[in-house]
């Protein structure tokens, strides 16, 4: 008909109208009216806007507009965007019995026996009923820009109650179509009357003029020839997204011939599949219905494999197809033929669900965000084309799986090799941060086919750049909806995937051949459906009932998910077909075990805690080796060279923890008699849980300085003891003394307690803070280092931690033979692997490199089987309880501490006849013996201390030893007293003089002088009078001077300077004591230089260490009262404790 133009055509501007042609004018008039009408061009009515449309007329030629502007529509609209229904009366059913064809009849979610309900019911009431449910939402876009779908209702015979005309009740989204008979219309402004009068047609308009067309017209066969050929399309419905009702597509379970996906058997399924079958699976169906498979086998067995190329854009359906690949898979073939690696870089949801199959040998997620994931992933993969090779050349040097397998079918005793299909989401994204990752995709391109490995990589781009050296092993691709046409162009080699429409699901599939097939997805995230039912055989009937398919109702009509099939209400396909799968089959061989995570506990370490292994081997965490594919104990071997220990780490990177590791795995592993701990915890102080076990010796901490020291002292007393025992008995290893120690031979046990009685083990000195330890206690580095370098020969193991390497001297360094690296402030730092080292995760304690510079975790200090860091020290303190219940009495013997008071008649007493006549100082700090000032050797000591130090009970006792141990023949005190601090002492018989002042000092040094002047050798002294001293005699002189800082302004004390190298000759004995305050300056008065410069003895009591070295290399340091630091010429510095002599 004639419709106007949708441009409106405006006649230029020609001045007045008295200046016109009038023929001219008259022309243009004519001109634009003739062009404002267009002929014989489409007549259209807006359906969204009416509720009804009423077709008056001959019937037959109603009938006939109706079937076209049905026809029209159906090819046009969508299922998903249009419905169309009928309401006919019984003898108008045959006229419509063709759209029972129609997919837009189809009733969405309800079924009878015949399949999907036919949406003709025997009024408008019933009709408009059933729609309701489906179209009481607006028919506009949703808010997500989802067009909710349009429904027509065909309406032809006495089907419409009056009322239903004049009540104007209007549905949204609905609309009548009435073949009408002259009679009562539908009121209301929405509606539209047509009247076919032969051959023209009249539009009706409501207060409108009437408009003649030539209608459209279409006959029942050409109809129903239309709408057969419609009836094998399917698209996806409202809210697609990733998801679509499967009743827009084929199903799932249609294409594997599957009948109840709740009920099926796989093994029996899997049994069905022929060869041809095999790596085969159906992924779709063309737009003719026909079902699609892909077949992943190379072209010499008729595949178009084995590896291929996945592109589609967002939203384009690439997460469906490779989930339904995947599925496809897993339902055709058993896990002993085929096992799945699935990799989603980004995210995990494209294989969500899947794990549970037995085929899954890996599923790997979440990779864009950890980069050290996607280097275990191509250690992974290295691995598996490892395993198979040794597989192939252990079972007889096959060439190919292939070969393998056919060994294997003709009776070989061989276990099964499936082949790996490894599937890759979003792998442009994975090359665009691992460029180099794609040499591991050629590596398996390129030994795939030998190694029945395949491979699909999936992405919604494609650059061709990073897959050079790739794309010759990509027999086979896929496209989807592309975003560009160049893209589509560089996957398939035309525009074609570009030009697809945006709804999901659709694609091409293009082989080796350069066949290009379309196809639209099946859909396995779709709700399970109602299982298929069988075929209904009657009472005495061999054949099933045959049903007549027509548009009318066959049996009951019940709603999808309702009623009997109420067990897949909620699940998808791909849920219900995992459920079945789960459990069937042998279990795939793992290639990716899961990244190091949650630490273990010490007794997942090994089979059975309580059993001791004796040898000094333990584990203490695991190690993860993805080439190899597994996880193996991080054991740690002391016996030997490697038995010093060095674990370095950041700042809460898990070093106290691994230490107490450790110790842990020790104490339960040995009994106290076979290994000890002896602890200093320089840290956080972590290592005071560790207290309660019966191994441990001691803990000391910063706060207990006397611990520490003596600590270091008692393990180079145990290494002195043990190099004189090993000497004396012939004893060449601590490997031998082990074997003597816990010798189950009688007589063995025996002569071990004959020749030693030693009550120690394998000692450890663990260190827990070395940088701290420096620090504080600069002393003791060196002894440590001694330790460290000549301990392993005897037993005695150094066991430290500390933040960098650097914090360890090269000489402590050499002697660490098991390093343990955990994360590190800066891994370039690392010994072992800086590669590596950058990949341990920051915020996993106890997580670093093995020696081997893979990554490991080190297990929690337990053994209660309780993975959680919380509650550490309860549970050692419980598996304290429970060893000391174990072992009785037997435990580590404790340090024993010089102690804070000992008096002199005690230290007399322990001495014994061994020193009896020597002169007592006090106990030293090694063995706690006795220890004597030798006075004839070194004939002066002095003494240096802070106010309240014990200086004065230091001389108080040496003064009462010397009348001790000599007569007052021998001995003759001269005292210098000032603060009258030795007043006790005066009364003695051996005191010759007593000076409490300045004055009785001065009176009393001149005769001093004249003696010693007068005891000098004469010139004509022979050799042997010097010797014996024969040319005088008398009692030594010894000269005690307290508090000598008073008295060294004017002191008359210098004129004894020219004597003291003469001492030994002369028997003259200086014994001076002066604060430490100031006495780095007061070295430098004449008769202190002296002394120092004589090498004579030195006792360093406490004192300010900002005083500097004030003796050799000796500071003072902040001590109890009554103990210092002697120093001898001949013999190491030792620190003493001085017997109490009251005053």
């Amino acid at each position: 008909g004639k419709v106007p133009l949708a441009t409106r055509l405006v006649p230029p501007e020609m001045g007045p109208a008295n200046r016109w042609d009038p023929v001219t004018a008259t022309a243009l008039r004519r001109f634009v009216q003739a062009h404002s009408m267009i002929a014989d061009a489409p007549v259209t009515i807006a359906l969204r806007e009416l509720a009804a449309v009423t077709i008056d007329g001959e019937p037959a030629a109603a009938r006939g507009l109706l079937r076209a502007m049905i026809c029209q529509l159906a090819v046009l609209h969508a299922p998903d965007r249009l419905l169309i229904a009928a309401a006919i009366s019984g003898d108008s059913q045959s006229h419509w019995d063709w759209l029972k064809w129609l997919p837009h009849n189809q009733h969405p979610s309800a079924s009878d026996r015949a399949g999907s309900a036919r949406m003709v019911y025997p009024s408008l009431v019933e009709a408009r009923d059933a729609l309701a449910g489906l179209l009481n939402r607006p028919p506009h876009p949703t808010p997500d820009g989802v067009y909710l779908p349009h429904a027509v209702v065909i309406v032809d015979g006495d089907v419409i109650d009056g009322g239903e005309r004049t009540t104007g009740s209007r549905i949204e989204g609905l609309t009548v179509l009435e073949v009408g008979t002259g009679g009562e219309r539908f009121a209301g402004t929405g509606s539209l009357q047509l009247r076919v009068p032969a051959p023209d047609l009249l539009i009706m308009h409501a207060g409108g003029d009437d408009v003649s067309v030539r209608p459209d017209r279409m006959d029942p066969n050409a109809a129903l020839v239309c709408a057969q050929r419609l009836a094998a399309y399917r698209v996806g419905g409202p809210g697609m997204g990733d998801a679509w009702s499967s009743d827009w597509g084929a199903r799932w379970q249609d294409l594997l011939g599957i009948a109840d996906l709740a009920t099926f058997d796989p093994t029996a399924l899997w049994r069905s599949q022929h060869h041809r079958d095999r790596l085969r699976v159906p992924i779709g169906t063309t737009v003719g219905g026909v079902a699609v498979e892909l077949d992943i086998k190379e072209a010499a067995e008729n595949g178009i494999g084995p590896h291929g190329l996945c592109v589609g854009a967002t939203g384009s359906g690439k997460s469906e197809f490779l989930r339904a690949v995947a599925l496809g898979m897993m339902a055709r073939h058993s896990p002993g033929l085929l096992n799945l690696v699935l990799v989603d870089f980004k995210g995990g949801a494209t294989f969500l669900g899947l794990e549970r199959a037995p085929h899954v040998a890996a599923l790997i997620t979440n990779l864009s965000d950890e980069a050290p994931l996607v280097e275990r992933m191509r250690d992974a993969l290295a691995g598996e084309i490892n395993r198979r090779q040794e597989i192939l050349r252990a079972a007889g040097n096959f060439v190919s799986v292939a070969a393998y397998e056919q060994a294997r079918r003709a009776g070989a005793q061989l276990g099964a090799l499936p082949a790996l299909f490894i599937i890759v989401d979003e792998f442009s994204e994975l090359l665009a941060q691992q460029p180099d990752f794609v040499d591991m995709f050629v590596a398996i391109g390129r030994l795939g086919r030998s190694l029945a490995m395949h491979l699909l990589l999936a992405s919604q781009r494609l650059d061709e750049g990073r897959i050079r050296g790739l794309e010759s092993h990509l027999s086979y691709r896929v496209c989807l909806k592309t975003l560009t046409a160049n893209e589509s162009r560089i996957v398939l080699g035309t525009a074609d995937a570009y030009q697809l429409p945006n709804t999901p699901g659709a694609g091409f599939l293009r082989s080796g051949t350069g066949e290009l097939m379309h196809f639209q997805i099946t859909f396995v995230s779709a709700p399970c459906g109602p299982a298929v039912s069988p075929p209904v055989v009657g009472c005495g009937e061999s054949m099933p009932s045959v049903r007549l398919f027509s548009a009318a109702p066959t049996g009951p009509v019940r709603l999808r998910g309702t009623a009997g099939a109420d067990r897949s209400t909620g699940r998808t396909v791909l849920q219900a077909v995992v459920e079945r799968l789960d459990g069937h089959g042998p279990p795939a061989h793992e290639i990716w075990l899961p990244p190091l995570g949650a630490p273990p506990t010490l007794d997942a370490m090994f089979h059975d805690a309580s059993s001791g292994t004796g040898n000094l081997s333990v584990p203490i965490g695991i190690v993860d080796r993805p080439f190899e594919q597994r996880r193996t104990p991080l054991i740690i071997e002391l016996g030997g060279a490697a038995g010093n220990v060095a674990v370095v780490g950041a700042p809460q990177s898990g070093k106290s923890t691994a230490l107490r590791t450790l110790i842990t795995a020790l104490a339960v592993t040995h009994d106290p008699g076979r290994a000890q701990f002896y602890c200093l915890d320089f840290g956080g102080g972590a290592l005071a849980s560790i207290r309660s076990l019966p191994h441990t010796g001691s803990v000391a901490g910063r706060a207990e300085p006397d611990l520490v020291v003596r600590t270091i002292a008692q393990l180079e007393s145990i290494i002195r003891r043990r190099e004189l025992f090993f000497r004396e008995n012939g004893i060449d290893s601590m490997a031998q003394y082990r074997r003597l120690r816990v010798g189950d031979d009688a007589g063995v046990r025996a002569a071990t307690r004959e020749t030693g009685g030693d009550r120690f083990a394998d000692v450890f000195l663990v260190v827990d803070g070395w940088a701290t330890m420096r620090q504080e206690f600069e002393t003791l580095e060196a002894p440590i280092t001694a330790l460290a370098i000549r301990g392993l020969s005897f037993g005695v193991h150094v066991v430290l931690s500390a933040s960098r390497w650097a914090e360890i001297r090269p000489a402590l360094k050499d002697a660490i033979g098991t390093r343990i690296e955990l994360r590190l402030g800066q891994a370039a730092d690392s010994e072992l692997d800086r590669k590596q080292a950058q990949r341990v995760p920051k915020d996993s304690p106890g997580r670093g490199l093995s020696a081997e510079g893979l990554h490991m975790l080190i297990a929690l200090p337990r053994v209660d089987g309780v993975e959680s860091s919380a509650g550490l020290i309860e549970a050692a303190a419980r598996l304290g309880q429970v060893l000391r219940q174990r072992y009785g009495e037997s435990a580590a013997p404790p340090v024993p501490l010089l102690p804070t008071h000992v008096d002199r008649h005690a230290v007399v007493d322990q001495a014994g006849a061994e020193l009896g006549d020597s002169i007592l100082l006090g106990l030293e700090e090694h063995e706690l013996r006795p220890v004597a000032v030798d006075l004839g050797q070194h004939s002066h000591l002095l003494i240096l201390g802070e106010n309240e130090c014990g200086k004065t009970t230091a001389l108080r006792t040496l003064c009462r030893e010397i009348s001790r141990t000599k007569t007052a023949a021998q001995a003759r005190l001269v005292i210098v007293d000032f603060r009258r601090g030795l007043l006790g002492v005066a009364e003695s018989d051996h005191v010759g003089g007593y000076a409490m002042s300045p004055p009785a000092l001065t009176a009393l040094v001149p005769s001093l002088v004249d003696l010693l002047r007068r005891r000098m050798p004469p010139p004509q002294a022979s050799p042997e009078q010097l010797q014996i001293r024969s040319w005088w005699s008398g009692p030594d002189i010894y000269i005690v001077v307290d508090d000598y800082d008073l008295v060294a302004v004017a002191s008359p004390l210098t004129s004894l300077v020219e004597f003291l190298p003469y001492s030994k000759d002369l028997g003259l004995h200086l014994i001076v004591a002066r604060r430490s305050a100031g006495a780095a300056r007061a070295m430098f008065e004449p008769l202190l230089a002296s002394l120092r410069d004589l090498s004579g003895m030195a006792l360093i009591m406490s004192g300010s260490c900002e005083e500097g070295p004030l003796i050799g290399s000796v500071r003072p340091t902040s001590l109890p009262p009554g103990r210092g630091t002697l120093i001898t010429r001949s013999g190491a510095e030792q620190l003493v404790q001085v017997g109490w002599s009251p005053p």
